[in-house]
């Protein structure tokens, strides 16, 4: 038995990773529908405010929420799919050393 095969954990925990470092630099790209629209609703309730000159409290609220929430998403994310390839690199730690053990010389 070889290594375990957690190529596709690595690659998605890579695009996670990569996401998670374009929401840090508020890139729009890898929100999902839900955040894109909360932030851009922040957006435009930031020019309203400023618009009609009550302030751009809410607006800002909003955009900061949506920007907390897309990070938080991703970070559940990558945490999950880590220790998912923890489990597998366990589990096959644990049948190699079944298997080894069970020899009969």
């Amino acid at each position: 038995m070889g290594k375990p095969d957690t190529r596709r954990l690595d690659r998605e925990i890579q695009n996670n990773e990569r996401k998670l470092q374009a929401v840090q630099n508020r890139e729009l790209w890898p929100l999902n529908g839900r955040e894109r629209r909360a932030v851009l609703g922040g957006a435009v309730s930031t020019a309203r405010g400023l618009h009609k000159g009550t302030g751009t409290d809410r607006g800002d609220r909003a955009m900061d929420t949506a920007w907390q929430s897309a990070e938080t998403r991703l970070i559940a994310e990558i945490t999950a799919l880590r220790t998912e390839r923890q489990r597998i690199v366990t589990d096959a730690a644990r049948t190699k050393a079944a298997k080894k053990s069970s020899g009969w010389w």
